[in-house]
């Protein structure tokens, strides 16, 4: 198996390649050349995991990666448990040492990255930007490990404080955390920027783990098999739909691949906040873009999402190359012909406020804003087929978005990170002051 960027000029990469990659020279994002057809794997997580993953990239010793990605002790409660929602499904993906779904992914990322650099003795500086979790779950992913640094960038009070507090409290000596004075978009930019300047790239060996990693999206498809094979027993049916709450994209991209993988897929529900350029997609084919608006769902307040360039590649092909070059010009393109697989909502403040106080009172169950986001969606559709809603957080990690809800404080057990050192720097939003950083800290760590 070999991977290629949506650019079309980065080819021939393995997968090894890909993931220490991150983001492809061109500029593009790393896809599969083929996508294989898969027949659905009943078995505990693990070796679930281990029949999607491996069509991909044969060679690797995925029973120990995968054992250690997913050891009971990191994951009590279970990696991808599904729960009941009245006449719905949760799957609950949040289970993690960080509490949220992003934790699937980056545990084994995590594992991948030190199996693969302790084979060719490099080292990896991970670059990542993040709307509240993926760096959380990135730097609890690859914190204190060997051969690498972790550099994550969070706009500046636009984040939770719990989510906050999850990261800057990791002292590691590999772990940096810089709160940028702009916003999610802003921090992507800083991202591409860098990840553009070739010469800075490979000198100072730049990987990712935002999911532009493809790793990250591969990784997250094993979830919608394994709610799939659960759905099928308790109810019997062959189809399923999904429900995602997404900003980025790369959540909803996973349950597409996993449909042209093979699974009996009916739908899959493009769910948003008040930030519904993804939305508006799916409704009249129009991406535009426009300006991001600050929500109770932080992880999904975007509006240029980084997954959508591959879903985009599988709709217009060679014509991809100029469409993304307008897009940048103008924030504005536009794909003619739906896509019968997909459908969309968005849900407003108070959409996501009334689901999480709805579904506490009628099933004693608390929800995360995101999820809210979703289910709020979901409760709209006509259902002919199961539908799983995809719960991407826990509770604890918005304590101000329940108390707004139910109107009164809520205790959580877990920790809330309250009370503990943290360590961050302040940064520009400029492209020149984060080098100069990076430089800093690699050149003053590096090996003499």
């Amino acid at each position: 198996m070999l991977y290629r960027s949506t650019r079309g000029r980065t080819t021939g990469l393995t997968f090894q390649d890909a993931v220490l990659m991150g983001l492809a020279e061109d500029g593009g994002l790393l896809i599969p050349e083929t996508i294989p057809a898969l027949t659905p794997l009943e078995a505990d997580y693990p070796e679930l995991a281990r029949s999607v993953l491996e069509p991909f990239a044969p060679g690797l010793p995925w029973p120990r990666l995968l054992a250690r990605a997913y050891a009971p002790e990191r994951w009590p409660r279970g990696v991808a448990p599904l729960t009941r929602l009245g006449e719905d499904f949760l799957l609950e993906i949040y289970h993690g040492p960080t509490y949220s779904f992003k934790d699937v992914a980056l545990q084994l990322l995590g594992e991948l990255f030190e199996h693969l650099l302790s084979q060719s003795g490099q080292e990896l500086n991970i670059l990542a930007a993040t709307s509240g979790d993926t760096g959380g779950a990135a730097i609890y992913g690859v914190r204190g490990r060997e051969r690498i640094r972790i550099f994550v960038m969070f706009p500046k009070g636009r984040i939770s404080r719990v989510q906050e507090l999850q990261m800057t409290s990791v002292l590691d000596d590999n772990v940096f955390n810089l709160a940028v004075e702009t916003d999610f978009d802003g921090c992507q930019q800083l991202l591409k920027d860098l990840s553009g300047d070739l010469e800075f790239k490979r000198a100072y060996r730049l990987g990712a783990v935002n999911s532009v990693n493809w790793a990250r999206v591969l990784a997250q498809t094993v979830y919608y098999f394994a709610a799939w094979h659960e759905v099928r027993r308790q109810t019997g049916a062959e189809r399923v739909s999904f429900c995602v709450p997404t900003g980025n994209f790369g959540d909803v991209l996973a349950g597409w691949y996993a449909a042209r993988m093979g699974l009996p897929v009916a739908r899959l529900v493009v769910a948003t906040n008040d930030n519904d350029i993804l939305a508006r997609f799916f409704q009249n084919g129009i991406y535009q873009r426009g300006p991001a608006v600050n929500t109770l769902a932080p992880a999904m307040d975007i509006q240029v999402a980084s997954n959508f360039e591959r879903y985009l590649f599988y709709r217009l092909g060679e014509g991809l190359t100029p469409a993304m070059e307008q897009f940048a010009r103008t924030g504005r393109l536009e794909v003619r012909g739906g896509d019968p697989l997909f459908e969309s909502g968005s849900a407003s403040r108070q959409d996501i406020l009334a689901t999480i106080r709805n579904v506490h009172e009628r099933h004693g169950k608390l929800i995360d804003p995101h999820t809210a986001a979703g289910v709020a969606v979901a409760s709209r559709l006509k259902r002919d087929e199961p539908l799983v809603c995809l719960a991407t957080a826990d509770p604890i990690k918005f304590p101000e978005a329940v108390r707004e809800a139910l109107g009164r404080e809520v205790s959580f057990e877990r920790d809330n990170y309250e009370g503990r050192p943290t360590r961050c720097q302040t940064m520009p939003a400029e492209a020149d002051a984060l080098r100069r950083f990076i430089a800093l800290k690699v050149d003053r760590t590096a090996p003499r």
